[in-house]
């Protein structure tokens, strides 16, 4: 089946490296990627994320921790893996 992915720059520039680096076309590589990635997935549907516990409620220290604050944090971890 054939379908459009729209993927950031860097992170293309980086699977194609790695298709050549492996000696396998980007396609390959991205059906390699795709299918780990689904085949890891909990039967349920839905996905745990694990983050470590920072605190408790009834501590002023607590740290709060938004939506917007976690996917700046990974958007900032794939800038930095994949812009080397």
């Amino acid at each position: 089946m054939r379908t459009t992915v729209v993927l950031p720059p860097e992170l293309f520039r980086a699977a194609k490296i790695r298709a050549s680096q492996q000696g396998e076309t980007l396609k390959e590589l991205i059906t390699r990627a795709v299918d780990r990635e689904v085949a890891e997935r909990p039967k349920s549907g839905s996905r745990k994320l694990v983050l470590p516990l920072i605190g408790r409620a009834d501590d002023p220290n607590t740290v709060d921790v938004t939506n917007a604050d976690i996917e700046s944090a990974l958007e900032a971890d794939d800038t930095d893996r994949y812009s080397s």
